[in-house]
């Protein structure tokens, strides 16, 4: 009987491929998927800029505002974006809730506590986050885009070098740049809006803002 070569070497891949998905699930389980690992990473700036925000809170319009002029400057003095993250993503939370929340509290839904109105939520900083890293957040409708937003903006923008939030319409540019303004003016920065029939000079005058939607 002549020997199949053809069927042996498919168990013999098979047992391979098994093996191998095997060991490959018991390190995941053990060390976490690398998405859980950043997951893990992410939640822990997300409780230190968490813990910044009573003493931000404490904090007047105008002392609010000054924390760009020290951010800028630390940027200056060699420190990095990264190590600023958790300070300036703080300070644009609390901005919002100033400016969009009206310094309004609510229930939390799913834990009944009262929470800062018009706030970041814990997943919305990680979104920043990952904004800010280079990399792609997809988030559905009504998980709040157009807020997280601000805060990859507004660290990036702390340079002097300009920002420029791309969206797929000359309205959600208008929109979204009149929207959120109130959060990026409270903090000292400047905000224009590209429109397809501007004229020139207006067209150069949002350029020249510190973040400009597009």
């Amino acid at each position: 009987m002549p020997i199949d070569y053809e069927a042996i070497w498919d168990r013999v891949t098979d047992t391979a491929t098994a093996v191998t998905e095997g060991i490959a699930r018991g390190i995941t389980r053990l060390m976490g998927s690398s998405n859980e690992r950043q997951i893990r990473k992410m939640q822990l700036v997300v409780e230190r800029i968490n813990e910044l925000g009573p003493k931000l809170r404490e904090l007047s319009d105008a002392q609010l505002r000054e924390l760009t002029d020290d951010f800028r400057r630390r940027l200056r003095d060699g420190e990095s974006p990264d190590a600023l993250l958790p300070e300036a993503f703080a300070a644009c939370r609390e901005a919002s809730h100033r400016t969009l929340g009206k310094g309004r509290w609510v229930d939390d839904p799913f834990t009944g506590r009262k929470i800062p109105y018009m706030a970041h939520f814990d997943v919305q900083l990680m979104g920043g986050m990952v904004l800010h890293a280079g990399k792609i957040a997809e988030m559905v409708t009504g998980e709040g885009k157009t807020l997280v937003a601000t805060l990859g903006a507004y660290l990036n923008a702390l340079d002097g070098k300009g920002v420029h939030v791309v969206t797929v319409n000359d309205y959600l540019a208008r929109r979204d740049a009149e929207w959120m303004a109130p959060i990026f003016h409270a903090l000292g920065l400047t905000v224009g809006f590209i429109q397809s029939n501007m004229e020139n000079a207006d067209r150069q005058g949002a350029y020249n803002c510190d973040i400009t939607y597009g």
